[in-house]
């Protein structure tokens, strides 16, 4: 493989955390950090590796319900503050979290985020979701999620009323000129915002963030959450099973993007499960190490939820009974139809199955060594199916370890991804530039 030129395009790749792991089973691995969920040490180390693997971000999302408590509490420390405090233990890696469009208001959030902007040195990311769950909703003062439409409109004119609020400081606003003004009036305007959701005269009361805008993520895959994506993301997360459905969504985020009238270039990052040995058989143990932790009976119960199925009695280690066509699956499409590309691209046993839903869902999972692993992605990234990856390690520490020790040394090899960081700021790692003040 020929190394490469010092202008060759770079992958993107963001640790996304999610407790003990993304497989619902790694908390009950008897090696598990279960027990350090609400310990801040635990997460600063999970930064530390990113930063020495010169990935680009670590990623939380977020959720404002408890869920099903017995099955690992995931939100165990609001995001957030958490970044606040692992800033301080690293120097480079970025951070990003969901902020919530639905649930936040304009002001609060761009006070928040401005902040870690400023506390972290110019490394924060914020990711905009419009929230889902009527269990969120209740906790929130509503009866139920607002419609679809109304939660994206919403979000529109969030994203818009955030900027300007961050734009209502001149970057030279503060002068600090001991016998006159502290800061300029001149350079710090309200922003009178009157819209349908939001009444907001602003200014706010932090100075302009580091970055100008941290950066924003976003990661809609319905039409109007490519829409938003496209006219106003700067990186987006993705959702792809295979490569032709990366290709499908990565084109048609691209086309968007350019019938927006932008010219820049917006990083796609679809989620990416990876089990890393040093044989394939190595792989495929620790692969099946965690499914043979899944409770069968509640993995069994919901699979029937899914496929709207009875399969309480099906065999965990004998192939996966046939299921009704698409066409003729009268529930929710959407995750049904994964569970079916999985059956017939994979072969697996129930046991396999139940595992692949259990770390990533519909998210792509690669199983091997270091060299298939970066042969894929590398395949992947140059087959117009992704700019870099999410990393969603089926456990964690032991996932993050195993892919930035082996896996990215192996990427660096290619020069297919930085062996240092070239900048100080989130938006240096992923080759945006500061916005200037309008």
């Amino acid at each position: 493989m020929a190394l490469s030129t010092a202008a060759q395009r770079m992958m993107h790749i963001n640790l996304f955390i999610f407790g003990c792991g993304h497989h619902r089973a790694a908390w009950r691995h008897p090696n598990s950090s279960v027990e350090q969920l609400g310990d801040i040490r635990y997460y600063e180390r999970l930064a530390q590796t990113c930063e020495r693997g010169k990935l680009d971000a670590v990623f939380f999302a977020d959720g404002a319900s408890a869920g099903n408590v017995s099955d690992g509490s995931w939100w165990y420390l609001e995001p957030l503050t958490a970044i606040a405090a692992m800033s301080r233990a690293t120097e480079k890696i970025g951070f990003i979290s969901t902020v919530s469009s639905t649930f936040y208001t304009p002001f609060h959030a761009a006070r928040l985020v401005a902040s870690l902007d400023h506390i972290t040195g110019g490394r924060m990311g914020w990711n905009v979701v419009t929230s889902m769950f009527d269990e969120e909703a209740r906790n929130h003062g509503y009866q139920a999620m607002p419609p679809h439409a109304e939660r994206y409109r919403r979000a529109e004119e969030f994203v818009q009323t955030v900027l300007a609020l961050w734009d209502s400081w001149q970057d030279d606003a503060l002068s600090f000129d001991r016998h006159g003004h502290y800061a300029d009036p001149a350079k710090v305007q309200p922003i009178n915002h009157s819209g349908e959701f939001f009444q907001v005269d602003g200014p706010l009361n932090v100075p302009r963030p580091v970055q100008g805008h941290p950066v924003l993520f976003q990661a809609g895959a319905s039409e109007q959450g490519r829409t938003l994506a496209a006219q106003c993301a700067e990186a987006i997360y993705a959702v792809a099973y295979d490569l032709p459905a990366a290709q499908s969504y990565y084109r048609d985020i691209k086309q968007r993007v350019k019938a927006a009238g932008r010219s820049v270039e917006v990083p796609i990052m679809p989620g990416l499960v990876t089990y890393v040995g040093s044989t394939e058989a190595e792989a495929l143990a620790k692969q099946r190490e965690l499914d043979e932790l899944l409770p069968a009976e509640a993995s069994l119960r919901q699979l029937g939820l899914f496929t709207e199925q009875d399969c309480s009695n099906w065999e965990l280690d004998a192939p996966v009974p046939q299921l009704p066509s698409l066409e003729e699956f009268k529930g929710p499409q959407g995750r049904y139809s994964t569970i079916l590309r999985i059956i017939e691209t994979e072969q697996p046993s129930v046991r396999q199955l139940l595992g692949r839903l259990a770390a990533g869902g519909g998210h792509c999972t690669m199983v091997g060594t270091p060299e298939q692993i970066a042969d894929k992605m590398e395949h992947w990234f140059n087959n117009e199916g992704a700019d870099g990856f999410n990393l969603m390690p089926p456990s964690l520490p032991e996932g993050i370890e195993n892919f930035v020790d082996h896996v990215v040394p192996e990427l660096q090899r290619r020069g297919l991804f930085r062996s240092e960081y070239a900048g100080s700021t989130l938006r240096d790692h992923l080759g945006l530039a500061r916005p200037n003040h309008p």
